[in-house]
């Protein structure tokens, strides 16, 4: 099987035939007999007759996407918006698929988990922070229980021991 840079899910646009300039979401990626083929939405569409397999259906014509050649696409870059080569590079020792042009992850999983991580790092931080502050506070207040109970603590003189009786 050959390596294709188009996926499932991709927005992709149509660079040649009877359907060029259109753009769509890939629905299917088929290899039939060597040559890769992709089904997307709203492109080369068909008209096929559906028969009535019993008395009570109606027989009628369905509209379907039919498959088009890999070659007649371009994977669009969710970042530039523009339609790119695609080229496969190592980030982080996983082995992605970036934007020619701008250079940006296309693999959604890799853009998904990598904004998972950076949202767990962020809540352990603001956890952190919180933690911190509290025990700040519960050290303040011990601070100024200790300071006032030394005030109240302090001999007080009165009268009588001020005239020495």
């Amino acid at each position: 099987m050959t390596k294709v840079s188009v996926k499932t899910g991709d927005t992709v646009l149509v660079n040649s035939g009877k359907d060029s300039g259109k753009q769509g979401k890939v629905l299917a990626v088929k290899n039939v007999k060597g040559h890769v083929r992709v089904v997307v939405e709203n492109v080369n569409l068909v008209t096929k007759a559906k028969r009535a397999r019993t008395a009570q259906e109606k027989s009628e014509l369905v509209k379907q996407e039919a498959a088009i050649d890999v070659s007649n696409v371009n994977v669009v870059c969710p970042s530039c918006g523009k339609a790119v080569r695609v080229r496969h590079a190592e980030v982080e020792g996983k082995k992605v698929r970036v934007c020619a042009k701008c250079g940006a992850v296309l693999d959604t999983k890799f853009v998904k988990t990598k904004k998972v991580e950076a949202k767990t790092e962020e809540k352990k931080a603001e956890k952190a922070e919180k933690t911190e502050k509290k025990s700040r506070a519960t050290k303040a207040t011990k601070e100024e229980k200790a300071t006032k109970t030394a005030v109240a603590k302090k001999p007080t003189t009165t009268r009588s021991s001020q005239r020495g009786v």
